[in-house]
């Protein structure tokens, strides 16, 4: 049993060093140029154990965009709440966004989901699916006070996109396509705070 374990494990730590090495090599050099023992070489595995955990290219690929997906699926975020104030309840939402965002893992494999998709026409039409599945709280969120007659929009999702723009402005485009560092906390803050603020100045 011990034996099958520590089997198990090294498998796991095997795959896991090639999911890193591919991210690596497809930030250094794009998806095209990414070769199969480009990846090998860097994991420091064969060549036949990277096929053995993904039959292709195509496949690790759709690995990384996973688990680019399940990190970013935290704990649910709050419900509407008509008792509590709009403000308070906006924030709570802004500040769970701003913290996925500012992870490193997160910004590191969304980089490559971006270069990659913008060879494939197919692979970014999966990609912004996905996230807009990602930012539907937001738009759920939108549209329970909009229905409650606290917030005035006849277009919830226009309304969620324009403050999902608010926040990643600062806290996701520079630091995908530009490098620059994730915020600080109270950079977060401050974001959340001034997004909040001109959302509701438009729509409460």
């Amino acid at each position: 049993m011990k034996l099958c374990v520590s089997s198990l494990r090294l498998t796991d730590r095997k795959r896991a060093a090639v999911l890193a090495a591919a991210i690596e090599e497809f930030l250094a050099a794009g998806f095209d140029a990414t070769s199969m023992d480009r990846i090998a070489a860097r994991a420091s595995v064969s060549k036949r154990t990277v096929y053995n955990h993904f039959p292709s290219k195509e496949a690790l690929f759709a690995a990384i965009l996973r688990q680019l997906w399940e990190s970013s699926d935290t704990d649910a975020a709050p419900a509407y709440s008509p008792e509590l104030p709009l403000r308070a309840q906006l924030l709570q939402l802004l500040s769970k966004k701003l913290s996925l965002l500012s992870g490193e893992a997160f910004l590191s494999l969304a980089r490559v989901a971006i270069a990659a998709g913008i060879h494939s026409p197919e692979r970014a039409r999966d990609m912004v699916a996905r996230m807009g599945e990602r930012e539907e709280d937001l738009t759920v969120w939108i549209r329970a006070a909009a229905a409650d007659g606290r917030l005035r929009t006849p277009d919830p999702v226009f309304a969620s996109s324009q403050l999902q723009a608010l926040v990643k402005a600062f806290a996701f485009w520079p630091q995908v396509t530009m490098g620059q560092p994730p915020l600080s906390a109270d950079e977060q803050r401050q974001v959340a705070e001034s997004a909040a603020d001109m959302f509701l100045a438009r729509y409460a």
